[in-house]
């Protein structure tokens, strides 16, 4: 049996920070296939730069990344982090609450829409299959605002939580207090060694229901 996976959402899903084939995808896939044991396919169709309502738009739209989803045993998603980083560079680079809280709450919508829109798409499908949601780190670690912002973030990400179709890997631990380590050299994007430790916790949270 060969498992597709599909892989959506911004920089993250595209490996921006990690040396060639180290990205948190390829190194989650080979993880699955050794979990699984099974070959398992992936299919990157994250886009650098992307936000929140910017994949919504695609996974409604995008008749390509539409069939991908369609066909995946494997889904993973991560965005949020280019919605907090376009509203710090719209204040300014100063942590400005109140547009932090606009931008909050236009992710939370956009997320909780791209999830039903996975979940509308996926329905009448008799094959069993699993999606995964990468929460937020904070690339603003100096900042309490920025804190705030992922905090609630990944908590509503979690309130979101069904069975064991949609999990969360909650990353933000892993990476409070490592930051200069599980950063790349622009302070933002993950090192390798960071999309390891996002691969770590995706395959940590198991299989079920595909096995």
């Amino acid at each position: 049996m060969v498992y597709q996976y599909a892989a959506i959402g911004d920089s993250l899903t595209f490996g921006v920070g990690a040396l060639p084939g180290s990205g948190f995808v390829p190194l989650y896939s080979r993880m699955a296939e050794e979990r699984l044991q099974q070959v398992v396919r992936f299919k990157n169709l994250g886009i650098n730069g992307l936000t929140s309502e910017k994949l919504y738009e695609r996974i409604m739209s995008d008749a390509r990344l539409r069939i991908s989803l369609k066909v995946a045993g494997l889904i993973t998603i991560s965005i949020g982090g280019n919605d907090l980083i376009r509203a710090v560079k719209s204040g300014g680079f100063r942590p400005d609450r109140e547009r932090l809280e606009k931008a909050l709450e236009r992710c939370q919508r956009n997320i909780s829409g791209c999830i039903s829109a996975i979940y509308k798409l996926k329905s009448g499908d008799n094959q069993p299959y699993i999606l995964r949601a990468v929460g937020l780190y904070n690339p603003y670690p100096s900042w309490g605002e920025a804190a705030e912002y992922v905090t609630r973030f990944n908590r509503y990400l979690r309130g979101m939580e069904h069975g064991g179709f949609l999990r969360i890997a909650d990353i933000y631990w892993r990476f409070a207090g490592r930051e200069q380590e599980l950063l790349s050299f622009d302070g933002i994007h993950p090192s390798t060694k960071g999309h390891r430790v996002i691969a770590e916790e995706l395959d940590r949270l198991g299989y079920k229901p595909i096995k």
